[in-house]
């Protein structure tokens, strides 16, 4: 029978509890399980896809065209099981799935209630995930116990353990242990107090994770295990990492988490093989090279909104053993200081994606400077658009040039609304999502980075670049190396005569592993390497 591990959070938000579930996912994948996770949100929009950056991180794409919680972005960087729209539910995904049973009459006259028929339709959601080929399954509920909004799914994942029995499930509640310096001493009374609230609810969490700053004492963790009625060994010290988030599975794993959850659920597992991780941390640790890489966006001061950009740049850093240093910077900030000021001295300029004219002049000046200045560019989505529209108007001569999305009236729109967009007027889960495949050219920087001429990634856009430009663009020496299958599409565009210039209408760092790098961020780092290299070697020269 598949088991259940169900992961809280008390006290404050924002404790981690999406690296914590990714982490346990992690270990016990390393032990021979087959492991699936999924995150249950609260809130009452159906997806984050039309939540603001600033409220709510990055939207994460799924293969099958979901928009999720960035949160399942950790999932897939650390565990390999599959994602599917199953992964992810929210609050208005449970209520509008109940309130379309009701109007189709399948409660037979029956009154609608949060219980018994909201927390059924959570626990069917969850089981969803088990099966035959599945060991475990890790559902991550968001919010914070106490929360008003998380009492369904806490009252769901209550009764969850009568219908598959206690054996099979359990409850993991990561809390805070703060300190305190003008008593200069850790104090465990929030975590009491959130597994007070837990167990008002019915839940007995069977282990605590405690993030903190110090560390615990044994005569603290004692005192944590009396009050919270927890045995000693299941109160689990997860300090700070200052480092990097990838030290968290072999926190918890010298811990011993993973041997407890085996334990406690019956588990028939193998020892567990973390070479490879630590080898990753001895590279982040001791790194060959130093870059530096200005990420010109829309959203600068919110790290969550790029944050799988972040990491990209971070596993293309360990694979060759270089520390990437990434300076956020706003594309309005560019605007009105100017790209010189701001982005000289750069190794590398990548613009992300985003949505709206706002920071959009900000992004086309830095585009130009990075090509002027043959500095090596990464362009995703909105970034891949910019530059066209920067190409258009400074080098193919197109004086107006734009996207219809910023300026209906344009002269020339080089980008312009996918035709399947045109009769869509609904925001929600409508645009180009998920997996395409596109061809590559095998003569181009696409190709060699990825080695192969038949890829697949993730998209979320209604925009495309205007076929009616290929022509101009082409004469003038953009290369289109990327396209969707049959052509229609741009999917690829570089630039002749540049190092390093690519431009991708997918999202390639939804694709991204530790251990498994993507091939164009991986490309992108080597030619700022060599850029940084290069110049180095010039003011050597010049100083001898």
């Amino acid at each position: 029978m598949t088991k259940h591990i169900f992961v809280t959070g008390g006290v404050v938000s924002s404790l981690g509890k999406g690296l914590t579930s990714a982490s346990v996912g992690m270990l016990l994948e390393r032990r021979g399980l087959r492991v699936k996770m999924q995150k249950l949100d609260p809130y009452i929009n159906v997806d984050p896809g039309t939540m603001s950056p600033y409220q709510h991180g990055e939207v994460y794409v799924l293969d099958d065209g979901s928009e999720t919680d960035l949160d399942l972005g950790h999932y897939e960087r650390f565990t390999n099981g599959p994602l599917t729209r199953d992964s992810n539910y929210t609050t208005g995904q449970i209520y509008q799935t109940v309130i379309e049973k009701e109007r189709r009459g399948e409660f037979l006259g029956q009154t609608v209630q949060v219980i018994p028929h909201i927390t059924n339709e959570i626990k069917s959601v969850i089981k969803r995930l088990a099966d035959s080929e599945t060991d475990v399954v890790i559902t991550e509920i968001g919010g914070t116990v106490g929360d008003i909004e998380s009492l369904p799914f806490l009252e769901a994942i209550r009764q969850f353990s009568l219908d598959v029995g206690k054996g099979n499930c359990l409850y993991i509640h990561l809390t805070l242990v703060p300190y305190l310096k003008a008593a200069a001493e850790l104090k465990t009374k929030p975590t009491q107090h959130s597994v007070g609230q837990l167990r008002e609810i019915g839940i007995q969490p069977d282990v605590l994770v405690c993030r903190t700053e110090r560390n615990i004492s044994r005569e603290q963790r004692e005192k944590i295990a009396l009050f919270c009625n927890v045995p000693l060994e299941a109160v689990i010290e997860e300090k700070d990492k200052d480092f990097s988030i990838y030290e968290v599975p072999l926190s918890l794993y010298e811990k011993g988490l993973d041997e407890l959850i085996v334990q406690r659920l019956n588990l028939h597992a193998h020892s567990l093989e973390l070479d490879d991780w630590r080898d990753l941390l001895h590279r982040l640790r001791n790194p060959q090279h130093e870059i530096s890489i200005a990420m010109v966006g829309k959203y600068a001061k919110h790290k969550d909104a790029y944050k799988s950009i972040f990491e990209s740049l971070d596993h293309a850093g360990m694979q060759h053993y270089s520390q990437v240093r990434v300076v956020s910077i706003s594309s309005e900030q560019v605007e009105a200081e100017g790209p010189e000021r701001l982005l000289s001295g750069y190794d590398g300029i990548l613009v992300p994606g985003g949505f709206g004219e706002r920071g959009i002049a900000g992004k086309i000046m830095a585009i130009q400077f990075a090509r002027e200045r043959q500095i090596p560019f990464l362009g995703i989505c909105l970034g891949m658009q910019c530059a066209a529209i920067e190409i258009a108007r400074n080098v193919v001569g197109l004086e107006g040039a734009d996207s219809s999305e910023f300026n209906k009236d344009s002269p020339h729109p080089v980008i312009c609304l996918l035709d399947e967009q045109k009769k869509i007027t609904d925001k929600g889960g409508t645009m180009r999502l998920g997996a395409q495949t596109a061809q590559l050219l095998p003569d181009s920087i696409a190709s060699r980075c990825y080695g192969a001429s038949v890829i697949s990634e993730r998209h979320r856009h209604r925009y495309e670049f205007n076929n009616a430009y290929r022509a101009a663009f082409s004469e003038r020496g953009v290369r289109f190396t990327g396209t969707s299958h049959g052509g229609t599409l741009v999917e690829v565009f570089e630039l002749a005569g540049h190092p390093w210039f690519v431009a991708v209408q997918f999202h390639p760092e939804f694709r991204s592993q530790p251990t498994a790098p993507h091939p164009l961020f991986a490309g992108f780092v080597a030619a700022a390497i060599q850029r940084r290299t290069e110049r180095t070697e010039s003011v050597q020269e010049v100083e001898s």
